[in-house]
């Protein structure tokens, strides 16, 4: 595991965060829109501030990945009314839907000891892992999903339906969250068993946010995608640092 300093991991974070925002405004093709840039930047200041490049990387892989995942069959799923606002362009509401579990896990990271910092760090990645599972799930699912079913009663529905899941979409997703668990391992940032529980993490998260989008988003208004990436997100998190709690506890015996 690598050891986390503050020293100048802040004013790095500004210099280069304020380089890349402008370089991002300045480009013809935007990903984001203007305040979606300004929150992104607040959240890369924050992420390399506490975990230096190590976080950023894989925060940057997130938003790289998820945004071009968001692109697939981006024609059919405009045709068929069931592709992202704004073309995918993210928003404000989209940069901290997807990443305000990771930055608590960031920020928090700077208030406790060790195990506590791995279990955070662990809780960070795995919450990515989770949205991009999640999106890449949706997403590959809507463009290529031969079958759609909702989750909670498996009858058949039309791609876009929300708690509606595929195989393909599934298998898609499964493999968004190795590979950014790969990531995460690649920078020092877990262990080889914590891609083993962003893995399993993610899969459990986004199926519960299927089986949310198919009962109490359908019924309740405050409940916006944003608010379920959230509790998607919290739960990817929260089931990868328990999952590891449990092992460390167990071999402690």
């Amino acid at each position: 595991m690598i050891e986390l300093s503050l020293n100048n991991s802040w004013i790095i974070g500004l210099i280069i965060n304020s380089i890349l925002i402008i370089f991002a405004f300045i480009v013809p093709k935007r990903l984001l829109t203007p305040l979606g840039y300004v929150n992104a930047w607040v959240l890369g200041v924050i992420v390399w501030g506490t975990l230096s490049w190590q976080g950023y990387a894989v925060v940057m892989f997130y938003f790289l990945v998820g945004s071009g995942v968001t692109k697939i069959g981006m024609a059919q799923k405009e045709a068929a009314g069931i592709a992202e606002k704004r073309s995918g362009m993210r928003g404000p509401e989209n940069v901290w839907g997807s990443a305000l579990i990771a930055t608590f896990c960031a920020l928090g990271t700077l208030l406790v000891n060790a195990p506590w910092t791995s279990l955070l760090l662990l809780g960070y990645v795995a919450s990515f892992s989770t949205k991009l599972s999640d999106t890449t799930a949706s997403e590959v699912g809507k463009a290529y999903g031969k079958r759609t079913f909702l989750i909670t009663t498996l009858k058949p529905v039309a791609p876009g339906t929300e708690g509606a899941i595929s195989l393909e979409g599934t298998l898609a997703g499964i493999a968004a969250s190795v590979v950014i668990a790969l990531v995460g391992y690649g920078v020092g940032l877990i262990n080889l068993m914590g891609i083993v529980y962003c893995i399993i993490a993610a899969f459990i998260a986004t199926n519960l946010e299927s089986v949310i989008g198919a009962t109490l988003q359908e019924n309740l208004d405050w409940m916006t995608n944003e608010i379920v990436n959230i509790i998607n997100t919290f739960i990817g998190a929260m089931v990868a640092i328990l999952l590891a709690w449990l092992m460390m506890n167990t071999i402690s015996m």
